[in-house]
C-alpha cells in the first residue's frame, strides 16, 4: 500500500494565539476604519464635548472622538447593537484599531448613544459639509421618499382600546377580591400576632395593581390622541362651513354625524414603545414601525435631510422635509444654484403621489424648490400619457398644472430619475447593511438613530469616492 501523503504548510495551533497583530499591518491601507480614524477628528464634535465641560469629578470618560468613531464605524457596517459592538471590540481587528487595548463595555456604548442623541443632528450636517466640500452634492434633483422601519416593540406587547376597558374591569374586580382577602388575613394575623408586624402587601395584589396602572396610562394616551384627532376634524369642518357661508353656498347632502372624541375599540397602543404605530410593511403585513423620511441628492446619492414621523401617510411630510433640506444645505455651507443675474435658482424636488397636495406644491415653490410630485398612481395596464408642449393655462388648478408639468420632457426626465436616486439608498441601508429596525425607543431617540444611520451612509459615499471606487 502506498503510504505517501500530501505535504501541508507548517502550522502551530498554539503559536497563532500568542502573536501580536497590528491592524495597520493586516488591513488594507484604504480600509473604511482608517478613513474614519482620519475623517472623524476633522469634524466639529463640540456638541459632544459640551456635555463633559462642567464634569470635573469622577473617573475620566472615554475619548469622545474615539466613541463617535466607534459608533459611526459600527453603523457603517451594520453592527448597531451595543452588545455586538462591545464584542467586536474584543474580537474584530478593525474595531481594535479604534479602541486599542481599552475597549468600552456595552453599557458605556449604549449610554453614550442615548446621552448624545441630540448631537447627531449637528454631526449629520458635518458629514454633509464634508460631502459638499468634495463636490458630491450637485443639487440637480432632490428626491423625497420614506420607508417603514420596524420599531423596537413587539405586537404581543400591545392592547386595543376595547380590550383595555374589559381588562380594567376584570383587574379592578380581582384587586377588590384580593383586598378583601388581605383584610381577612390581616384580621386573623392581628388576633394571632397582636402588635407585631405581619406580612407586606401580597405580591399578587401588587402585580395586578401595576398592570392596572399601565393599562390606565395607555387608555388615557389613546383617549388623548382621539381627542386631538376629533379637535382637528372639528376645526376642518368649521373652516369648510365658514368658506361655504362666505361663498353663499349651502351644504350638499346630509349633515355629518357629530365628531366623536372616543377612541375606536380597535385602536391600539404598545406598552414597549408608546409612540410607535402599526404600519403596513412591504409584502409582510403590519407591524409597529416608524416612517423614516429622507431627501437624497441625485449626484452621488447623498442624503441631505433625514427625519422620522409616526404618521404612516406621507401627505404632510413633503414641506417639512423640503425645509429641512434647505436648512441643512445652508448649515453645511453648500451653495445653492443661481441664475445668470445672481438670484437663487429653484432646486428640482421629485416625490411620488403620496406627497401630493395643492398646499404642499405651493409651499415648496414658495421656499425655493421646484416640485415635481405625481398627482396620482398610473395603473400597470394604462398606456403612457402623451408629452405636453408648453405650460398649462393659468386658469387650471394646481393639480392640473402639476400633471401638465410632469408630462413635459423635462418633467418626465426628472421624475423618471426619482426611483434610481432614492430607492437604492433605502436598499443600501436595509439590505446591504442589514439595518431594518430601530434599536432605540421613542420618537426622539429613534430620530437621533435615523440621523446616525443616514450620516454613516454619507460617510460611506465619501469614503468610496475618496478611494476612487466605481460606486461613487
Amino acid at each position: 500500500m502506498d503510504d505517501r501523503r500530501k505535504t501541508y504548510r507548517a502550522w502551530d495551533a498554539q503559536l497563532g494565539g500568542q502573536q501580536s497583530v497590528s491592524p495597520r499591518d493586516v488591513l488594507p491601507e484604504d480600509d473604511l476604519v482608517f478613513f474614519l480614524l482620519d475623517a472623524v477628528p476633522q469634524l466639529d464634535l463640540s456638541t459632544f464635548h459640551q456635555y463633559y465641560a462642567g464634569a470635573l469629578r469622577g473617573q475620566p470618560p472615554f475619548d469622545v472622538t474615539m466613541m463617535v468613531t466607534l459608533l459611526t464605524y459600527g453603523y457603517s457596517i451594520g453592527v448597531c447593537s451595543s452588545r455586538k459592538i462591545a464584542a467586536a471590540c474584543e474580537r474584530n481587528l478593525a474595531f481594535r484599531a479604534i479602541v486599542n487595548d481599552d475597549p468600552p463595555d456595552f453599557r458605556t456604548i449604549s449610554d453614550f448613544r442615548k446621552i448624545h442623541r441630540a448631537a447627531f443632528k449637528p454631526l449629520f450636517i458635518e458629514a454633509l459639509r464634508l460631502a459638499g466640500e468634495m463636490g458630491l452634492v450637485k443639487l440637480g434633483n432632490l428626491s423625497t421618499d420614506g420607508t417603514k422601519m420596524k420599531a423596537n416593540a413587539s405586537r404581543h406587547k400591545a392592547m386595543s382600546y376595547g380590550y383595555m376597558i374589559k381588562d380594567i374591569a376584570r383587574l379592578e374586580a380581582e384587586i377588590e377580591q384580593l383586598l378583601k382577602q388581605a383584610e381577612k388575613t390581616d384580621a386573623e394575623q392581628d388576633a394571632a400576632l397582636g402588635s407585631r408586624r405581619g406580612d407586606e402587601l401580597p405580591a399578587e395584589l401588587k402585580r395586578r395593581e401595576d398592570r392596572l396602572a399601565k393599562i390606565r396610562e395607555a387608555k388615557a394616551r389613546l383617549e388623548s390622541e382621539a381627542r386631538a384627532k376629533a379637535d382637528e376634524e372639528q376645526r376642518r369642518r368649521d373652516d369648510e362651513q365658514a368658506q361655504r357661508e362666505a361663498e353663499g353656498r349651502a351644504r350638499r347632502g346630509k349633515e355629518p354625524a357629530p365628531v366623536d372624541p372616543t377612541p375606536e375599540d380597535k385602536a391600539q397602543t404598545n406598552f414597549t414603545d408608546a409612540e410607535a404605530k402599526i404600519m403596513k410593511q412591504s409584502n409582510k403585513g403590519f407591524d409597529y414601525s416608524y416612517n423614516a423620511q429622507a431627501v437624497v441628492d441625485a449626484g452621488n446619492q447623498i442624503i441631505v435631510a433625514a427625519e422620522v414621523t409616526d404618521a404612516a401617510n406621507d401627505k404632510r411630510q413633503g414641506v417639512p422635509l423640503g425645509q429641512a433640506a434647505l436648512d441643512n444645505l445652508d448649515g453645511a455651507g453648500i451653495e445653492r444654484p443661481t441664475t445668470a443675474d445672481g438670484t437663487l435658482s429653484p432646486i428640482p424636488n421629485t416625490a411620488d403621489s403620496g406627497y401630493f397636495s395643492e398646499e404642499a406644491v405651493e409651499k415648496l415653490a414658495d421656499m425655493g424648490l421646484d416640485p415635481h410630485i405625481a398627482t396620482g398612481r398610473q395603473k400597470h395596464n394604462q398606456s403612457p400619457v402623451a408629452p405636453s408642449a408648453g405650460a398649462a393655462p393659468a386658469e387650471e388648478s394646481v393639480k392640473e398644472k402639476m400633471a401638465c408639468k410632469l408630462r413635459s420632457a423635462t418633467g418626465k426626465s426628472l421624475y423618471a430619475a426619482r426611483k434610481h436616486i432614492i430607492e437604492p439608498v433605502f436598499g443600501q441601508i436595509k439590505s446591504a447593511r442589514g439595518i431594518r429596525k430601530f434599536l432605540l425607543r421613542g420618537k426622539e431617540k429613534v430620530s437621533a438613530e435615523w440621523q446616525l444611520i443616514c450620516l454613516t451612509h454619507n460617510l460611506l459615499k465619501v469614503w468610496r469616492c475618496a478611494c476612487g471606487a466605481a460606486a461613487c
